[in-house]
């Protein structure tokens, strides 16, 4: 039996983005056994999933861990995989090919690889557009629609009415140019004609109970949804309205109208958002983008929905 690895270590809206590609690579290798390569965040949401045969989520260590990292080459070198589809395609997965061993063929990025992506351009290409010729140069021609039916869940829990949609007013800590401010999330839900639900991790509480100070009647589930929870709520809403960020990009997948934000941390050329319904609007700085302007963008998608 054909082994096949794939390597996707981060994040969660590049995670969403490779649904595509890991469809791809299950039908065109539809009798071997796939290995993802990927981290502990992600992992659930990869076992959920039709496209791998099991997941392995050790798949960052830290470069001063050297235990880790020896058991790491240890387990790459010992699977014997034949062929290795590296999504990631950064300095630390091109290096995983010593450990995987150069009998192995290779598409990606790493020096000797048997099928590199040597496109000098690749790095200007949106990540979507990019794995698409990636996985073409390695041969692979079919790239059939990732059926989501999998990313199911009961939100009966949340009580929510028949009508509502989705504000994502959350993004990496670590670069507060990527959040529209919560204050102006709160002018747009108090402006719109439904209620909205409010996602998010744990951390994004506060965020959400500066919306609901600005819109009594919005919800907060900050804290409460898990991914399969975010793809299922995404189908029922009406709308999602987001920053460039994880939960985003998943609602987008899973066909939810998006209005996805960015502002000059991100540029959606790269890495907007894909899916049925999607548009974005990038203003620098974000901060500044004025609510009224969000609105008319969120009638326009509704109205390209009807």
């Amino acid at each position: 039996m054909m082994r096949v690895l794939v390597i996707k270590l981060a994040a969660l809206g590049d995670f969403a983005q490779a649904f595509g590609p890991f469809a791809a690579i299950r039908a065109h290798h539809p009798g071997a056994r796939i290995t993802l390569l990927t981290t502990r965040p992600y992992a659930p949401l990869a076992r959920l999933s039709p496209w791998f045969d099991e997941v392995w989520e050790d798949g960052r260590p830290s470069w001063t861990d050297i235990p880790a990292v020896l058991r790491l080459a240890r387990r790459l070198h010992a699977a014997g995989f034949d062929r290795v589809y590296d999504l990631q395609t950064s300095a630390r997965s091109s290096r995983y090919r010593w450990f995987v061993g150069r009998r192995a063929e290779w598409s990606g990025i790493a020096p000797g690889a048997s099928h590199p992506h040597a496109n000098p351009a690749r790095d200007s290409m949106h990540t979507v557009d990019r794995q698409r010729e990636q996985l073409e140069i390695a041969g692979i021609r079919d790239f059939p629609a990732p059926d989501l039916g999998w990313l199911d869940a009961d939100v009966a829990r949340f009580g929510l009415p028949e009508r509502f949609c989705l504000l994502v007013p959350g993004a990496s800590p670590g670069r507060p140019a990527k959040r529209w401010p919560a204050e102006s999330f709160g002018a747009l839900a108090a402006a719109l004609d439904l209620p909205a639900a409010v996602i998010g991790g744990p951390a994004e509480a506060p965020l959400a109970a500066a919306i609901l100070a600005a819109a009594p009647g919005s919800i907060d589930l900050t804290g409460r949804t898990g991914f399969a929870d975010i793809a299922t709520l995404g189908r029922r809403a009406a709308f999602c309205v987001g920053n460039d960020t994880g939960p985003t990009h998943l609602l987008a997948a899973c066909g939810c109208p998006t209005l996805a934000l960015f502002g000059e941390d991100s540029d959606p050329a790269l890495c907007a958002p894909r899916g049925p319904s999607v548009a974005f609007i990038r203003h620098m700085p974000l901060a500044t983008l004025d609510a009224a302007e969000v609105r008319d963008a969120v009638a326009a998608l509704r109205r390209g929905r009807n």
